[in-house]
């Protein structure tokens, strides 16, 4: 079968055709909806393609669950790209969604102006580390498949990773949002994308020559010593910090995002 042809990508294409294209890629358990805010203040100067990733939203997998993984995703969404004749675009990706715009960056540079990394991040560095996370990842895959979806996602949304999420007086709509996903579908992305199973781009970090803008929220004090470190790794990023948010900067912080973004492509 053509691996273009094991992927029925679901996605939305929102604003003018003949306006400069944004590629958007959302996190894990999330889906291509949770970009609607920022479309709706992005889409009148630029058009924007959001696009639920494997294992998430509308998307089928037809292929096998190798499909899942961040190399086939990266080379399905080019694909993708090529179906809908956009020979270049900007790119913008948060959490999971981040990590695989990285890896779509270095891997296919000459599809891709400028780029957006909302708490993103290279990957774990080594061997060991990732193994180790490959078990962790695993355990919770297992957990997704023989627990109540509702008590997953709240589970998953109880570290301490989302402390300033939580407080967001719209926190409950976005459970609420979580809970269509199907989470056999989840587990197989978390076995195949998870951060045990990416390979790592931080050696690869020091050759990339695209203009990359890091986002770290103030209140995520990890990925701002992770986004410090890729901008310390390669010459044409950026590290900005945006203040009251932590993660999940562009539900915390809508406005100070878009206007971020947006001074950046401009």
């Amino acid at each position: 079968m053509n691996k273009s042809k094991k992927y029925q990508f679901h996605y939305s294409l929102t604003g003018n055709k003949n306006q400069p294209l944004i590629l958007l890629l959302h996190g894990f358990t999330g889906d291509s909806q949770d970009f609607n805010s920022v479309i709706f203040l992005l889409s009148q100067s630029y058009c924007c393609l959001a696009v639920d990733l494997p294992g998430h939203g509308q998307t089928r997998v037809i292929g096998d669950e190798s499909c899942y993984n961040m190399s086939n995703t990266a080379q399905a969404l080019i694909h993708l790209l090529d179906d809908l004749q956009i020979d270049k675009c900007l790119l913008l990706g948060y959490s999971m969604g981040g990590r695989l715009a990285l890896y779509m960056t270095l891997h296919f540079p000459d599809r891709f102006e400028k780029v957006v990394l909302e708490s993103a991040s290279p990957g774990l560095k080594t061997e060991k580390d990732r193994s180790h996370r490959r078990q962790a990842d695993s355990q919770t895959a297992q957990n997704l498949e023989n627990s109540n979806i509702k008590d997953f996602i709240l589970n998953w949304y109880d570290r301490p990773l989302f402390k300033s999420l939580k407080k967001s007086p719209k926190f409950e709509k976005l459970i609420e949002s979580r809970l269509a996903n199907n989470p056999l579908e989840l587990a197989k992305s978390l076995r195949n994308m998870g951060t045990g199973h990416q390979p790592s781009l931080w050696e690869k970090l020091a050759q990339n020559q695209i203009p990359i803008l890091l986002l770290a929220g103030e209140d995520d004090d990890k990925f701002q010593r992770i986004n410090a470190e890729i901008a310390s790794l390669c010459p044409a990023a950026t590290l900005k910090i945006i203040p009251n948010a932590g993660h999940n900067i562009h539900f915390e912080n809508i406005d100070d995002f878009a206007s971020v973004v947006r001074q950046f492509y401009d």
